[in-house]
């Protein structure tokens, strides 16, 4: 393993203990993702709904834009190697 390589598996373990702390906690986790609009992020909640957000950066809030389906939260979640709480 590179060092480089190693340095992205600690990056990424540090996100994924923080992701568990967050839901486990009741807080939201916020993933980007390249393929969204700018100002665009998902939202996972600690029940396991994801939804789809845009931060309203005037007022410092997200707009839900909508809720994700249990097939494309599925699809995020595999695509990021998330497990479900």
């Amino acid at each position: 393993m590179t060092a480089l390589q190693i340095i992205e598996k600690k990056g990424n373990d540090a996100v994924q203990r923080l992701r568990l702390q967050k839901l486990r906690s009741g807080h939201p986790f916020m993933i980007n993702a390249e393929d969204l609009e700018p100002n665009q992020c998902y939202l996972e909640y600690p029940d396991g709904s994801i939804k789809l957000v845009f931060l309203k950066e005037s007022a410092r809030e997200f707009m839900v834009i909508r809720t994700l389906s249990s097939t494309e939260e599925e699809a995020i979640r595999n695509s990021y190697g998330l497990s479900r709480l």
